[in-house]
């Protein structure tokens, strides 16, 4: 009899211990309940995403390698065994302003797990209509190297993807990059092996639902790079800390890491959150269009008063490589030419100049000088004509003098700075971008930034007014020619962009092209450059693209020769208080409308190819609105700067039809009639 209660027990504790080794899961759904996310807490942390009857993410892995910066030890459990010790949960319903936005205020509605895991960590993990994300978040009490993070991206198929692959980069080093890409259209079984891509990347799930991959809320953390992994999987790779660095890079403007160490971030404030890894999920293309994620998973807000705060337009000098015509001076960088920018910029009241790069010295934002440049009687000719100045510089040298830089030129009158080439997101210069934001608000100076995509920052420092990370208008001077025509598409890019890159933010795509070509006709002219499609095609830009600080690119003498052109793309805001995405297909189409005040600005824009196209103006409020419209001309498709404007009474029950020719496209200013 003992020795069977003696089996007997010991098959329990045999029991106990392989049901203690059973995989847990947890699952969330979103509001709507469509959605539905499984967390696993087996041997290895795992996420998955169904939506409706699509499987959209298989079990992805999830896990955190970091040790004690001083003895080397492991830090938390995330191998082998994981254990949860608490579960807890919330809904939240709620908004919050955006007063620098594409919308007045933004909607923030899910439901929220978390789960405490034995060593000190927290995973949340919340279900959105739209997609799905989760987050990391630290409850450590000493410092710690974080030596990798797994993020994975397990897919059920072969799907076609939109990748945008890393590319050219400085001086050959794998990290260093200016984060502009086309996006390759190909299945995931296609992607290169050896090559990382930047996010937001797309994957298409077929029968319109498609999900897209990106990160956000990043402080003090490198950015997220994703690879092909096993299958159908994409992994996250991170670029190391940097422990030597040379200049090297375009004209020797980079800080080029030449070593980097065996972990991806020091986490010296253990007590933090992590980065917010994304999967939205949507079955419309409309949804990415407009699209609220990167904002609702920012940082909140970080300046007490942003009434100093002013966006606007800027007549830029570097694209038209100071061309001016007609004035009875050398044109170039030089005092005249920026009093004449000024004075173009106030006569269409424009908010801002930029004076682009060679004022300053090649090592230094203090010393060097351009003799030819006196900013303060330019500045002072700026002031007398309400006209704010922006100057550009390089990141490397905006670091090396920060504070005293930004005090002596902020007391001199300057507006702002365009910081350019930081071309890297590893830790250590994802903080020293929160260092020069803070600088610049304590000199209420605005920032635009080159060289780096949005990442969540801007909602923390809205004086970050815009990004490049953009394949913009500046390419056209240098897009090679085969066989006749150019090598990349841009139109394409165009109606692309709006629903993937400018998903994280804002983006200097510096439109405004006077001189506009078709297909065939298009040259790459550096000192007299055009666009590819056609004039309204670049007009539309102007209410498509998401911009606090948004460039006329071109020179002021052209845009002095088409007033109506120039006087329409002058009035368009940069801010809006309401967005509706109204049409589109990623890569073919898109139609937007913007409410700013009463006035609603309405455009849309096709690819290469031609398009019969619709607006309901169902959107309107009550009464009439006069409309002035720009279409493309009859002969547009031989002349892409042919173009007709027409005067219009539009209400809410009226729907118009029109044509957008190859490269084409079609704008309107609509105003409440008294």
């Amino acid at each position: 009899m003992a020795m069977k209660y003696r089996f007997l027990f010991v098959s329990f504790c045999m029991l106990l211990a392989i049901s203690g080794f059973a995989q847990k899961q947890y699952s969330l759904s979103s509001p709507d309940g469509k959605l539905k996310v499984t967390i696993g807490d087996g041997e290895a942390l795992t996420w998955s995403i169904q939506h409706e009857e699509t499987v959209v993410l298989q079990p992805s892995a999830i896990a955190l390698n970091a040790i004690n910066a001083k003895n080397n030890k492991k830090v938390g459990v995330w191998e082998g065994q994981v254990k949860v010790t608490n579960v807890a949960r919330k809904s939240v319903n709620s908004s919050f302003a955006t007063p620098f936005y594409k919308k007045a205020e933004v909607k923030d509605v899910y439901n929220q797990l978390s789960l405490t895991l034995k060593g000190g960590f927290v995973l949340e993990f919340r279900a959105y209509d739209e997609g799905a994300a989760y987050r990391i978040v630290s409850r450590q009490s000493k410092p710690y190297l974080v030596m990798n993070e797994t993020v994975e991206f397990n897919f059920a198929g072969d799907y076609k993807a939109f990748v945008p692959y890393v590319n050219d980069n400085r001086s050959g080093e794998r990290y260093c990059y200016s984060f502009e890409s086309y996006y390759d259209e190909a299945p995931l079984s296609a992607m290169f092996a050896d090559s990382l891509a930047i996010t937001p990347l797309l994957v298409d799930l077929g029968n319109g639902k498609k999900a897209t991959l990106m990160e956000a809320g990043l402080e003090n953390y490198p950015g997220m790079f994703l690879k092909k992994g096993e299958g159908n999987a994409l992994v996250a790779e991170f670029a190391p800390v940097p422990l030597a660095e040379v200049i090297g890079g375009h004209a020797e403007l980079n800080l080029i890491p030449t070593e980097r160490a065996g972990y991806i971030a020091e986490i010296n404030q253990p007590r933090r959150s992590f980065p917010w890894r994304v999967v939205l999920v949507t079955t419309s293309d409309l949804q990415l269009a407009d699209n609220d994620m990167a904002q609702r998973l920012a940082p909140a807000c970080k300046i007490a008063d942003t009434s100093w705060i002013k966006p606007g337009k800027v007549a830029w000098d570097w694209w038209n490589t100071c061309n001016l015509t007609g004035v009875d001076f050398k044109s170039g960088m030089n005092t005249p030419t920026y009093k004449a920018y000024i004075d173009f910029a106030a006569q269409y009241n424009l908010e801002y100049i930029i004076i682009d790069e060679g004022w300053s010295g090649k090592e230094s934002l203090l010393e060097g000088l351009n003799p030819n440049i006196d900013l303060k009687e330019i500045i002072a000719h700026a002031n007398a004509k309400g006209v704010g100045v922006i100057l550009w510089a390089s990141w490397r040298n905006s670091i090396k003098h920060l504070e005293a830089s930004f005090k002596h030129y902020a007391e001199m009158g300057v507006k702002g700075f365009k910081v350019d080439f930081f071309d890297r997101d590893d830790q250590p210069l994802i903080a020293s971008v929160e260092q020069i934001a803070e600088c610049a608000v304590r000199n209420k100076l605005l920032l635009d930034l080159h060289g780096l995509k949005p990442y969540g920052i801007q909602r923390a420092y809205p004086n970050i007014v815009n990004f490049e990370g953009v394949k913009g208008l500046e390419n056209a001077k240098w897009e090679p020619i085969v066989n006749g025509v150019p090598l990349h598409d841009f139109p394409r890019y165009d109606v692309t962009a709006p629903y993937l890159r400018q998903l994280v933010g804002p983006m200097d795509y510096t439109p405004g092209a006077t001189k506009n070509a078709t297909r065939g006709n298009f040259r790459a002219i550096n000192d007299q450059p055009m666009s590819q499609g056609t004039r309204v095609h670049q007009m539309a830009m102007y209410t498509l693209f998401e911009a606090p600080l948004q460039m006329l690119a071109d020179s002021p003498s052209y845009y002095q020769k088409e007033p109506e052109y120039t006087a329409f793309i002058a009035q368009v805001p940069t801010i809006f208080n309401e967005t509706i995405a109204l049409n589109g297909e990623i890569g073919e189409h898109i139609a937007i409308a913007r409410r700013k005040g009463s006035t609603w600005y309405v455009a849309a824009m096709t690819n290469w190819t031609s398009r019969q196209y619709a607006i309901d103006f169902s959107f309107l409020g009550e009464g009439n609105y006069q409309a002035e419209i720009f279409v493309d001309g009859v002969n547009a498709d031989k002349d892409a700067t042919d173009y007709h404007r027409q005067v219009k009474t539009i209400t809410k029950k009226d729907k118009l039809s029109f044509y957008m020719a190859p490269g084409g496209g079609w704008t309107a200013i609509l105003k409440l009639a008294d």
